[in-house]
């Protein structure tokens, strides 16, 4: 039986050398012609996981189980689609597939979900284990154009913890776009990048938090 296509996460990614420019973004009043509404602060703890053999790795999809606010929720993340000339390295879009979860790494203690099996599935039902931890304070802003909803802005001031202990910190910008905006209005994406460009000390990202994070613990090691 054929597989419904997974549904797709569209973002442009910018990362800075340290605080200023978040805290730039976070009082904003526009971006361009796009409305920044009133954001919403909260703290994370994101635990990237895989089996001992990297099971998931092998099929280059990833395993993100975060809490927020006592609330736990495993995002599946697949491997990136081709974006059009002229926005590589700074639009990414992948297959995303998310569902309820718990602090267990035991997918079987979860509440059903398409992620749930399809994680099952993936690893072969053989345990997981955390590979590294990301404890984050994102600051996300609704984007607004006129009464039609963009997507949203997300600030993040993330340390990396290897084992429980800090391997490195890293300040990320991400600008999830929904709809419409995701799929037909890569104009519009290219739009908002110059204008987030020009806030100043932020560069186009190509790499995700994941791959980030993994070259920031290879550097810590050697």
């Amino acid at each position: 039986m054929e597989r419904d296509p997974d549904p797709l996460e569209t973002e442009l990614k910018l990362s800075a050398t340290g605080p200023a420019p978040l805290r730039r973004l976070a009082g904003l009043p526009r971006l361009g012609q796009m409305q920044l509404e009133t954001g919403q602060t909260f703290l994370e703890m994101d635990r990237y996981l895989d089996t001992a053999d990297g099971r998931l790795a092998a099929v280059k999809w990833a395993c993100r189980l975060r809490r927020r606010s006592g609330t736990y929720l495993v995002s599946l993340k697949g491997p990136p689609v081709a974006i059009s000339d002229g926005m590589e390295g700074a639009l990414h879009r992948r297959p995303e597939i998310e569902g309820p979860a718990s602090a267990s790494l035991d997918p079987d203690s979860w509440p059903s979900s398409s992620a749930r099996r399809r994680l099952v599935e993936m690893t072969g039902g053989q345990p997981l284990r955390e590979q590294f931890a990301l404890r984050q304070r994102r600051t996300q802003r609704p984007v607004s154009d006129r009464d039609r909803s963009v997507g949203t802005l997300s600030l993040d001031s993330v340390l990396v913890l290897l084992r429980g202990e800090p391997a490195g910190h890293l300040w990320c910008v991400e600008l999830e776009l929904e709809g419409r905006t995701a799929t037909h209005h890569e104009d519009q994406a290219a739009s908002m990048l110059a204008e987030l460009l020009a806030v100043g000390g932020l560069s186009v990202e190509p790499l995700t938090k994941l791959e980030r994070a993994m070259v920031l613990l290879d550097r810590a090691r050697t």
